[in-house]
């Protein structure tokens, strides 16, 4: 790393995403008129005050951090201004304004989290406090007054001062704090395997019980709540975690007999699960109604062929739900198979920073907190847009940073919050403390290694 240490170049590169995405909310503007769009310029310019107030906030708060999430979430968080944009003009509906206004709450809350949590291990130590609220962040939707009702099959919203919010994508990130900090004070006890499970062995039940038990708990309420595909989400992270752990390949093995009774269940008991799995398997045997949204998706995107549409060429208002469900078919279609790419590989730096930082996190709980928080990122990304392609059964989830959902953006971006804060410790232990200016030789030499 050359020229003034990791917030110089954090600076440059948050400098280049609010300039990629200024420059398109002018493009897609022109689209609708000649002159300089009011909306593009509003665009920017909240996305550059935010940028530079998170970029200031880490400089103080967190000096040491890794120079690339905070660009590489605001690039994402741009783009996907700019094409719930694009969804409000063929839509007539005003999504933008509002993804505007939670973008700064996100921002704000991340700093927030960065001023307040100056030592990740404080968290560590309220692990039963975390397990105790992603309960109740879960129960939330059914409390009468607060509840939202149900949306399109699913009760997983409230209603908090005249705005809508879904508690369950908190959730995601306390019980993943839950399980790193129970797994770091039980790893010794839960890889060593005692009993046996048919042909598998795994340890004592009475220090493997706790932690069942409360992501059982969470799962099923997640499934009474209808949100399967959070359940999904939180359930492949939960034994990623146990693998990362432990080391112990005995828990994907089980896990993944556990998924596959699960799945039956789900089958069994949810006809709207029935549904999606026979979409999958065929969206075009009734494309009029139950296959109509995957089947206008896999349309948009071979319409968007190798280069795309163009921006503002494509047709949104064909894909249902394409500010929230969709909004990767919008960009495939109009910016092509390269548009797409470069969209995937934006989530692939990301996560592949997140899981380094996870390597060299200092201690046992910041490594599985980094884990997890990169694992949930990872696997909401692949099912969100494995689904559209027709990877796997489609599950209504939005896209990190880009699809429309206030409560998505702040979860992510406290997501972001935390592996800066983690990675922050990591590079001040691995320097010994010391100050950016005094070390800067060391730390060009590690960077340019790497």
């Amino acid at each position: 790393m050359t020229g003034g240490g990791p917030r110089a170049t954090e600076a440059r590169l948050l400098a280049g995403a609010v300039f990629v995405t200024s420059f398109a909310a002018v493009l897609l503007g022109w689209t609708e008129s000649p002159e300089l769009p009011p909306a593009a310029i509003v665009t920017g310019l909240a996305l550059a005050v935010t940028a530079i107030v998170a970029h200031l906030t880490v400089r103080f708060a967190a000096p040491e951090a890794d120079p690339t999430l905070l660009p590489l979430a605001f690039l994402l968080n741009g783009l996907g201004l700019v094409f719930v944009r694009r969804v409000d003009l063929a839509t007539g509906s005003d999504l933008a304004a509002t993804q505007t206004v939670w973008t700064a709450v996100a921002v704000g809350l991340l700093c927030g989290t960065l001023l307040f949590v100056r030592r990740i291990r404080e968290l560590a130590r309220l692990q039963y406090t975390f397990g105790l609220l992603t309960i109740v962040l879960l129960v939330l939707p059914l409390v009468p007054g607060l509840t939202a009702g149900v949306i399109n099959g699913a009760q997983l919203w409230i209603d908090l001062f005249g705005m809508r919010f879904q508690p369950g994508e908190l959730a995601k990130l306390t019980m993943v704090i839950f399980l790193a900090a129970y797994l770091e004070r039980n790893r010794a006890l839960l890889s060593v395997a005692t009993q046996r499970f048919g042909p598998v062995l795994l340890p004592a039940a009475r220090h493997l019980a706790p932690v069942l038990l409360a992501v059982l708990i969470a799962l099923v309420l997640m499934a009474g709540l209808r949100d399967l595909g959070s359940a999904l989400l939180f359930f492949g992270t939960f034994v990623s975690l146990l693998y990362v752990a432990t080391g112990r390949i005995a828990y994907p093995v089980v896990g993944a007999a556990f998924f596959a009774v699960g799945a039956y269940v789900v089958y069994s008991l949810f006809g709207h699960v029935r549904v999606r799995i026979h979409i999958w398997l065929d969206p075009w045997e009734d494309v009029s109604d139950t296959g109509f949204q995957l089947a206008q998706s896999l349309f948009a995107l071979g319409t968007g062929g190798l280069t795309g549409t163009g921006l503002g060429e494509g047709r949104p208002q064909d894909v249902p739900f394409s500010a929230t469900d969709a909004i990767f078919v919008v960009i495939g279609e109009e910016l092509g198979l390269l548009g797409a790419t470069a969209v995937l590989l934006l989530f692939l730096v990301l996560v592949v920073r997140g899981f380094r930082i996870s390597q060299t996190a200092r201690d046992e709980f910041s490594t599985l907190l980094a884990t997890g928080l990169t694992t949930l990122l990872a696997f909401q990304t692949f099912v969100i847009i494995g689904g559209l392609t027709r990877l796997v059964p489609l599950t209504g989830i939005t896209l990190p940073f880009v699809s429309y959902g206030g409560s998505s953006l702040l979860s992510n971006y406290l997501i972001i919050a935390l592996l800066l804060r983690v990675s922050d410790e990591s590079r001040r232990s691995a320097f010994g403390e010391q100050p950016t200016a005094r070390r800067r030789g060391s730390e060009t030499s590690s960077e340019a290694a790497s």
